[in-house]
């Protein structure tokens, strides 16, 4: 092995280059390793937002992203343009991150190569493949593929140790999102997201985004029910990024458009995202990230879906799945908005997700298992619910 680690950091995605920020940067500063940094440009423009907004210069751009891509196009993408990279550079590990099109075709691109894949945010799984959709299966997939699996929580750990992964390849991390999260929410710089202005600071605002494929179909029933909300007595106020999906932006322009107290805008960036959860309510979502992110300053987070990868904050009283049901989502919704004893329930639990930590650990981790020795610092995994109740 050569004198310093080459580590390879390879992500395409707006939630793949948020969580692995804390990675690169952890990387760069490390004295024991080359790093270099790829990225397929799964989602070309909200990719360079956050290139620059993180200072990250990525070494190789595969630029992959065409209009109306299928997931068949930007895997064959990813898995082509990756292997001339790989040879050129030859890195001693590529590291990956969770459930993207781009982190599965990239691990098996560094499979054929023979190169070690370490697994960011490894370990996160729901009951069914299908939900959600493609991630639970580009997760599980990656997994197969990876050498070294970084774990947010315990349960992540028990999923892996339950599929047969050995016990000296898991490390618990916690969530390299709440690095980012937590050091740009801290930052007084951050830009007012577009119309929120338009709000009164007076009323209590919500923070809204909805776009999960297995949504798709219930978009209608979603948007009625935050009608619905929009008109409760307590007055709320909705602040919604539209994802530009034909399945979603015109559903919800047709219902929500205009409604005094709902806005509408064009999705926005990471900053503008941080700086709206901070100033919100609460959240409610379909994402996955923003479950993890916005219970790091207090905000409480309705899951408008069936399933979650993350039941540590159903546990932890961070989060409530209240699914695609009108009444249902209306019903918490209120209840966050009229009941202070609930609310300060969810806003005071601890999260469940991580300290702010997990990149240094990751680093840490991989040098010390690479040169063949221990990591001195583990995790303070018993502040992690390991099970949901």
């Amino acid at each position: 092995m050569r004198e310093r680690l080459s580590v390879m950091s390879v992500f395409g995605t707006r939630p793949d280059t948020i969580k692995m920020a804390p990675v690169v940067r952890a990387l760069q500063s490390h004295p024991d390793i080359a790093a270099s940094v790829c990225v397929t440009a799964q989602h070309r423009q909200m990719l360079d937002d956050l290139l620059e907004f993180f200072a990250i210069v990525p070494d190789y751009d595969l630029n992959v992203m065409s209009e109306d891509q299928s997931l068949t196009e930007i895997t064959t993408r990813v898995l082509i343009g990756m292997e001339p990279v790989l040879r050129e550079a030859r890195p001693d590990v590529v590291l990956v991150h969770g459930d993207t099109a781009t982190s599965t075709a990239a691990a098996l691109a560094a499979f054929y190569q023979r190169t070690p894949v370490g697994h960011v945010e490894a370990g996160l799984r729901t009951s069914n493949r299908w939900m959600p959709y493609p991630e639970e299966m580009n997760r599980r997939l990656t997994a197969t593929l990876a050498s070294y699996h970084f774990a947010p929580t315990l349960l992540a750990r028990e999923h892996l140790l339950a599929e047969n992964v050995a016990v000296a390849d898991v490390v618990v991390t916690g969530n390299t999102v709440i690095d980012a999260f937590l050091e740009t929410a801290a930052r007084d710089d951050l830009p007012i997201p577009p119309r929120w202005a338009q709000l009164d600071e007076k009323r209590p605002a919500i923070v809204v985004t909805a776009h999960r494929r297995e949504n798709h179909e219930h978009m209608r029933e979603i948007c009625e029910a935050l009608r619905a909300i929009a008109e409760l007595p307590s007055k709320p106020q909705l602040y919604w990024p539209v994802h530009p999906s034909p399945r979603v932006a015109p559903v919800a322009h047709e219902i929500l458009g205009g409604m005094p107290g709902v806005e509408l805008v064009d999705p926005i960036d990471y900053a503008q995202m941080v700086a709206a959860v901070r100033g919100s309510a609460f959240v409610l979502t379909d994402s996955g990230g923003l479950q993890e992110e916005a219970p790091c300053i207090g905000k409480p987070v309705l899951v408008m879906r069936e399933e979650t990868e993350r039941p540590e904050g159903l546990a932890a009283g961070t989060l409530e799945l209240v699914g695609h049901d009108r009444e249902r989502i209306v019903r918490a919704a209120r209840r966050l908005l009229e009941d202070r004893a609930a609310y300060a329930a969810m806003a005071q639990a601890r999260n469940p997700y991580g300290d702010g930590r997990a990149a240094s650990r990751i680093v840490g981790w991989l040098v010390a298992r690479m040169r063949g020795g221990e990591y001195p610092e583990p995790f303070e995994a018993q502040a992690v619910a390991a099970h949901p109740s």
